[in-house]
């Protein structure tokens, strides 16, 4: 049974007239006839009253004509839903990103959420490495990290360059001043992150390349702790530049550079290079990339290629 079919034996019905329903749906009489016949063999019963003059419906038939007019709105209602998507008057965008990384995205959905608010978006919070297992998974259709995953399974565009910012308490010796030497931080009581990470163990082999401790007396679960305790007074702290902004600009921190400390972090939107992403996901890297363009740097919209 076809929806076409359904089509042809409402208008015979609502037309009372094979002929009428013909003229309506610009066909032949005759093919009107086949079609209805087709339905009555498909159905095993008869639908109209072939002794009425009027064509009325038998049993079956006002039966039918129920189910009908059900799944042929249930068509117009799933039309309608697509070009909804289409015209991002409705959808759902899944993105995933961890505590640093979602930082990126709130001002890129900010304006996403500006241009479409009928669109639904949730982020996922993932460890970084998870998130390309997750992308085969289609667990969610994006995934901000901060390293360069495998450009063979996945595409990758770099959208912020960030540094790491060494910061301390405004009452610390260092805060008045403009840089220190790495030298300076071996007497230093350092709080970190509990969970290992390439950016800890860059800085790490940094202060291990100049002969100088690192001294971690603390261990917290969250950047925001962190962020919390060194503004308490409590040791000091080196933190990606994106985490600390707020506190810069409110001077609850000071951020103070270290001549021997230079990384520097791309964050990266990425997704299956084999995925067909979703009408809100394609307007998303629209926002990014003229969000890149009207505020500069850090933030960036370069495509990476393999090689």
């Amino acid at each position: 049974m076809e929806l076409s079919q359904l089509e042809t034996f409402l208008a015979v019905a609502e037309e009372h007239s094979f002929s009428r329903a013909a003229v309506r749906m610009h066909r032949t009489q005759p093919a009107i006839s086949q079609v209805i016949r087709k339905l009555e063999e498909e159905t095993g019963e008869q639908l109209f009253d072939r002794s009425a003059r009027d064509g009325a419906l038998t049993s079956a038939g006002e039966l039918l004509r129920e189910y009908a007019l059900r799944l042929l709105a249930l068509r117009r209602e799933a039309n309608s839903a697509l070009g909804e998507l289409r015209s991002l008057e409705r959808g759902q965008l899944v993105l995933a990103a961890n505590e640093y990384t979602c930082l990126y995205l709130l001002p890129v959905l900010d304006a996403f959420r500006r241009l479409h608010p009928r669109v639904d978006v949730a982020v996922q919070r993932s460890l970084a490495s998870r998130i390309p297992e997750g992308l085969n998974l289609r667990n969610f259709e994006l995934g901000v990290v901060s390293f360069r995953p495998d450009l063979e399974r996945f595409r990758s565009i770099a959208v912020y360059s960030d540094t790491l910012a060494f910061v301390v308490h405004p009452e610390h010796r260092f805060a008045r001043q403009a840089r220190v030497s790495i030298a300076d931080l071996g007497g230093e009581s350092f709080v970190a992150h509990n969970v290992s990470s390439p950016l800890r163990r860059q800085v790490v082999e940094t202060f291990e390349r100049h002969r100088r401790p690192l001294n971690i007396h603390v261990e917290l679960p969250t950047i925001d702790a962190i962020k919390r305790f060194v503004a308490m007074g409590n040791g000091v702290a080196l933190l990606p530049r994106l985490t600390v902004q707020r506190e810069l600009e409110t001077g609850e921190l000071i951020a103070v550079s270290v001549d021997e400390l230079h990384v520097r972090r791309l964050l990266r939107l990425t997704h299956r290079r084999d995925a067909t992403l979703s009408h809100a996901a394609v307007a998303l890297l629209r926002v990014v990339r003229s969000f890149a363009r009207s505020a500069g740097a850090p933030y960036a919209f370069q495509v990476e290629r393999g090689g």
